[in-house]
């Protein structure tokens, strides 16, 4: 009971919690923040970041978070693209696909991230890559 001897709201699950197991799994460490280092759990990512210019650094021509996590993000939908058009069965040519991250700040000075990804897709019309990609996603 909560104070004042109300019960408490009802809460109602709108979705199915589905279980699942790790197929795979990966860590990284970070010392130093924005401009530190950064490696792998098996050492191919080791390197150095630095704070874009957006952020106080000199320029933009160093390694920073939002460019693992635009290569991360495109290679995973590339193939989970690549995994519906086999489903599909459609003949396209190979995809490409880009994603571009913005680190965004909030009228009340919070950081966000955005994604916005850009999917070329040969050998198919707008209609048919736009339904794969939906699938995709």
């Amino acid at each position: 009971m909560s104070p004042g001897n109300s019960p408490l709201p009802e809460v109602r699950l709108l979705y199915k919690i589905i279980e699942m197991k790790s197929i795979y799994s990966i860590a990284a460490t970070s010392t130093g923040g924005r401009n530190g280092h950064v490696t792998t759990d098996h050492q191919l990512i080791d390197a150095d970041l630095g704070l874009p210019r957006a952020l106080g650094g000199i320029d933009d021509l160093h390694l920073t978070p939002e460019a693992f996590f635009a290569a991360g993000y495109a290679s995973c939908f590339d193939n989970a693209l690549m995994h519906v058009i086999r489903l599909e069965r459609i003949k396209t040519g190979p995809a490409v696909v880009s994603a571009k991250v913005d680190l965004l700040l909030s009228d009340i000075n919070r950081l966000q991230i955005a994604v916005e990804l850009k999917v070329e897709l040969p050998g198919i019309d707008y209609t048919g890559a736009k339904d794969l990609v939906a699938k995709a996603h």
